[in-house]
């Protein structure tokens, strides 16, 4: 279950253009610093081997997902290398159901709620809103009144220091971040004190 995980930490980190040589450091500062959720783009250099690296290295400790899922044949390559957790940035129902058929973990993109809930229906696990500085707090607010109240709510696209805030009191179970985390050729350094800002925003959780 994610949310087993989103209790531990409710970053989801994405590290989209990371090298496999990379992963290893990459994946212990993230793990040191508490954030226990990760996924490796597939328009990222070499994914799968990416992916089957922080999976044989880390996955008794944090859970691996692939990102930027879009084809059904995807969710088995991804699994193939790994991957538990399978995200995309679209609603695609045959992704969400392949997934599951699988055991593994769906967090299907939704921008409205007719997605939102044709994602349920189909067995997501949670719901990834996306791109989430375009949609806004205003629509989590909207949704989260008439989705059912467990559903599980994950902005991504634009979440940073600056908005965690917003976004933890509109009501998200959890937060995606890109680019305010990971960018490519990144020093360790550098991307673990965005980490630690990330994570100093999140306290509103414990306040």
């Amino acid at each position: 279950m994610i949310q087993e995980w989103l209790n531990k930490c409710p970053l989801i980190a994405i590290l989209r253009g990371i090298q496999t040589d990379e992963v290893n450091a990459m994946f212990s500062a993230l793990s040191f610093l508490g954030i226990v959720i990760a996924e490796i783009p597939l328009n990222s250099p070499e994914p799968l081997r990416s992916i089957q690296q922080a999976s044989s290295v880390f996955g008794d400790r944090m859970l691996v997902g692939a990102g930027t899922v879009t084809r059904v044949s995807d969710v088995a390559a991804a699994q193939e290398a790994g991957a538990k957790l399978i995200v995309s940035p679209n609603a695609d129902p045959r992704v969400v159901r392949e997934a599951k058929r699988r055991d593994l973990i769906a967090l299907p993109g939704v921008a409205t709620a007719t997605e939102a809930f044709s994602m349920i229906r189909a067995g997501a696990d949670a719901l990834k809103i996306f791109p989430a500085d375009v949609v806004g707090t205003h629509f989590v607010k909207a949704l989260r009144a008439v989705v059912p109240t467990e559903t599980l709510l994950i902005p991504v696209g634009g979440v940073d220091a600056r908005t965690i805030p917003n976004w933890i009191r509109a009501g998200v179970n959890g937060l995606g971040v890109g680019s305010a985390l990971y960018r490519p050729g990144a020093s360790i350094h550098d991307t673990s004190v965005r980490a630690r800002s990330l994570l100093e925003s999140t306290q509103i959780l414990n306040g």
